[in-house]
């Protein structure tokens, strides 16, 4: 008599049940499906720039998102089992606990997430199955016109040739397994305070007021598209300072994977036959490809978008400073318009993409402070943290990645083009005013 299947879908940065491969695949092939996400003790502890890698706005959204996901997933007839505890100390105890013959994981290719999968390989018996697909992506990476290693190393190639001859795969869908799936979860579900941190009230000037998870991405999603039509000016408002519709506010989501690229990509062309069609509609998928292009950076250089060097390997004299470094996070430097961005990030967790792109060039092209430093605090802080925009946009300010013109922000016009009667300034710096 042939054994019963029986699935584990193993959470990381894909926080969601529609369009999830994983999840697809698990109730396709399983008769019983069981989920485990970890909130991983090693991601709150501080690194050795002297931040904690995940500080608490994003920790208080993912709680939110994996609450969320929890709920959802619930529907299905899938139970998630929640830790607080490191993967390759969870995931083999469940998988010989309950008999699990398949394990089913969005693919990741940096360092941490490959050393923590390897360990859990080497705990489980050598009969398991480890299904890994790469969900994350708008162009997928089978579709693409190139080999992983010749990514060009300059967007617009990269984005010419895949527009012109990758299509976008459909978005996967899942039906409610039959019942329930082995036992219920007793654990405690981790708080803020079990991570390390007080609760907190958010700042109300925040341009980022929204809840984790994937029922308020999609939320947004209806909201930004159908309701209010903001989409039709996307391309005209995304560099807007103030305020939540200037853009479209969906990289933390992205980021954590409440809600896929393709989602958003085949809502914007659904939008483009039943509104309207323009540059601000293509702007945003432009930008998803961005996200896209970033990965295949850090997918094609590996640990290289850690170096100080990036991924061009350029030799230029950083400092470390950390008088200097202390004044950009606390926003005290001699640019009125860096320190607010500055003092919105410490604030709020949030900064738009035209205050980081200053803020950044500040820090490594006026202070010439070593960039990795300035990325870790980013990775502290942002809600919207993704390994690779993050270290992928710092290189390329900095001038070790994929700017081929090595820029320097001219802060005083930045702000004065952007911020021309200072209400950014003004909102953020009033605090200091005596």
């Amino acid at each position: 008599m042939q054994k019963k299947q029986k699935g584990l879908i193993w959470f990381r940065n894909d926080l969601r049940v529609h369009d999830n491969e994983s999840v697809t695949n698990a109730v396709r092939d399983n008769e019983n499906v069981i989920a485990v996400y970890c909130f991983e003790p090693r991601q709150y502890q501080q690194t050795k720039y002297g931040f904690k890698k995940t500080e608490k706005f994003r920790a208080k959204f993912l709680i939110e998102s994996v609450l969320v996901l929890k709920k959802n997933l619930k529907k299905l007839n899938i139970t998630l089992f929640v830790f607080y505890e490191n993967g390759e100390n969870v995931i083999p105890e469940i998988v010989n606990n309950n008999g699990i013959t398949s394990i089913y994981l969005q693919q990741e290719w940096t360092s941490e997430e490959k050393e923590v999968l390897e360990s859990i390989k080497l705990k489980v018996p050598v009969l398991t199955k480890f299904n890994a697909t790469y969900n994350q992506f708008l162009f997928h990476p089978e579709d693409i016109p190139f080999e992983i290693q010749s990514i060009p190393n300059v967007f617009t190639q990269f984005r010419n040739k895949c527009e012109k001859s990758t299509n976008i795969r459909p978005e996967f869908t899942v039906q409610p397994m039959p019942q329930e799936n082995l036992g219920a979860d007793e654990n405690e579900f981790p708080t803020l305070e079990k991570l390390g941190f007080s609760n907190f009230e958010m700042d109300s000037r925040t341009a980022f007021p929204y809840f984790g998870g994937e029922d308020d991405a999609l939320k947004r999603l209806q909201i930004y598209f159908w309701e209010t039509k903001k989409l039709s000016v996307y391309k005209l408002t995304r560099n807007g300072l103030i305020g939540s519709d200037f853009s479209s506010k969906f990289s933390p989501w992205l980021a954590n994977g409440s809600i896929s690229a393709k989602t958003i990509y085949w809502e914007i062309i659904k939008y483009e036959k039943q509104i309207e069609k323009n540059e601000s509609t293509y702007w945003l998928i432009f930008e998803l490809i961005w996200r896209d292009y970033f990965k295949y950076i850090s997918l094609k250089n590996g640990n290289s978008i850690f170096k100080i060097g990036g991924i061009l390997d350029k030799d230029y004299d950083w400092k470390t400073n950390k008088s200097a470094v202390n004044k950009w996070i606390t926003g005290n430097t001699l640019e009125p318009f860096v320190n607010a961005n500055m003092i919105e990030i410490k604030e709020t967790g949030w900064m738009s993409n035209r205050g980081r792109q200053n803020v950044a060039s500040h820090f490594a092209k006026d202070l010439l402070l070593d960039w990795r430093i300035g990325a870790a605090y980013f990775e502290a802080m942002l809600i919207d943290y993704d390994v690779h925009s993050n270290y992928g946009n710092w290189m390329y300010v900095s001038g070790v990645g994929n700017d081929p013109r090595n820029r320097k922000f001219n802060i005083p016009l930045q702000a004065s083009n952007y911020d021309g009667q200072s209400k950014f300034q003004n909102l953020w710096l009033q605090q200091k005013l005596f």
